[in-house]
């Protein structure tokens, strides 16, 4: 009897901001190799702490015997159980890997992330290759950007939009009882997914948000200050959804002017953590617009943690392309045709009128490095609003938003 291939000793983590169901991802690929396990298709399944990081340092949980509790509570929890990190790896980091892996037998590695991750296990699995190591990668999509350019959509994006929309139905209730003008930024440094789902909170005529500003449109403060006083004119009141990354005509973002100026290891600049950006904006307004009472408000962080939101779709597919990760990478180390020993897991829109999705073996540069913008005709002609085609994108991902009383 020929003996049996398999994926040997199976090392998982996961890199990048947490979002509300990168647990759901790292719950279904660990499912599926437990399966592998009690099939003799696998050996050991391995938790690395924080990333690359605890590649480097050998700081591992062994998952192989969670139990069916812990996994389904695992489905339901936000953030990164096993730890984050925004570390992109070297030739020299990836042979210390390498030993640590030759150490623990180690045949397959999964990295759940966007594209910076994507790109940090890219460069694991050339550098295996170069070192004549025997490994499979396989990069399992996540981040609230919803930028990947292998996916119709990304894990976590669902979700952190279902907050988004959520907190813009609580803040124009806010604003009508109050008035004047109301600035959200959300996150979002080079797509505008994410801001463009506080167009989901609008359920009646007049509703807000009343204008939306994404990176894809060129901001200008002329333009700006015009269509806040138009909404003024014809609401009697305004709030307004700004993305993070709003740039000028020179394409640098405003944010990361106003900032310090601090970036991580993929060169990305620090814009979430600071209240600059809406201050600014509120500024121009008091300065320039005549408007009296104008707050802003960062959501920041708690757009991507935030318990008890997660979207049904956005965790059952989270969960499912953790477990495709695992079967891609088991065709491919028994060397079937279509599976990458490189890979990444696309997720494909079906067809039709139903929502459907696909899971498909990819390359894994497909996702690795470079992100993609919101479609053009996703983005209003005004350049500030978004289109029924964007809103027939995302309502599916985002899933149900509560309904909300108003006696005037």
């Amino acid at each position: 009897m020929a003996a049996k291939i398999g994926l040997g000793n199976i090392v998982i983590a996961q890199s990048g901001g947490p979002t509300m169901v990168i647990n759901a991802s790292l719950a279904g690929a660990v499912a599926v190799a437990m399966r592998l396990c009690e099939e003799g298709l696998a050996g050991r399944i391995l938790g690395a702490r924080h990333g690359v990081e605890g590649l480097l340092k050998g700081d591992y949980v062994d998952l192989t015997k969670l139990s069916s509790a812990r996994l389904a509570a695992l489905l339901q929890t936000p953030s990164s159980a096993l730890g984050s990190c925004r570390h992109k790896p070297d030739a020299n980091d990836c042979r210390a890997i390498f030993e640590e892996f030759r150490r623990r037998e180690v045949s397959c590695f999964l990295y759940i992330g966007g594209n910076d991750s994507a790109d940090a296990a890219r460069i694991i699995a050339d550098e295996a290759e170069k070192e004549d190591y025997p490994l499979v990668v396989y990069h399992i999509p996540k981040t609230i950007d919803n930028d990947l350019r292998s996916c119709d959509h990304t894990p976590g994006y669902g979700s952190a939009a279902n907050f988004v929309a959520r907190a813009f139905i609580g803040d124009d209730l806010d604003n009508r009882a109050l008035g004047g003008v109301k600035i959200d930024i959300v996150m979002g440094r080079d797509a505008g997914f994410l801001t463009a789902a506080a167009a989901l909170a609008r359920r009646e005529k007049g509703d807000g948000p009343h204008l939306i500003y994404l990176p894809e449109v060129p901001f200008t403060e002329e333009k700006f200050v015009a269509d806040v006083k138009a909404a003024m004119k014809k609401h009697g009141r305004c709030v307004v959804a700004v993305s993070e990354g709003i740039r000028g005509k020179d394409g640098v973002p405003i944010g990361a002017k106003l900032g310090s100026g601090e970036k991580d290891s993929h060169g990305n600049v620090q814009m979430s953590g600071t209240g600059a950006l809406g201050d600014h904006l509120a500024g121009i307004l008091r300065a320039k617009a005549g408007v009296k009472r104008v707050r802003a408000d960062t959501f920041g962080y708690l757009q991507r943690s935030f318990p008890d939101l997660q979207s049904e779709t956005d965790v059952m597919e989270a969960a499912q392309a953790g477990g495709q990760a695992v079967v891609f990478a088991c065709k491919a180390i028994c060397g079937r045709r279509g599976f990458p020993s490189k890979g990444t897991v696309g997720i494909q829109r079906c067809k039709g009128a139903r929502y459907r999705v696909k899971y498909v073996a990819l390359p894994i540069a497909d996702a690795a490095k470079y992100t993609r913008s919101m479609p053009e005709e996703f983005i209003a002609k005004s350049g500030n609003d978004v289109t029924k085609a964007f809103l027939d994108y995302a309502a599916p991902l985002v899933g149900k938003l509560p309904k909300v009383e108003k006696l005037f």
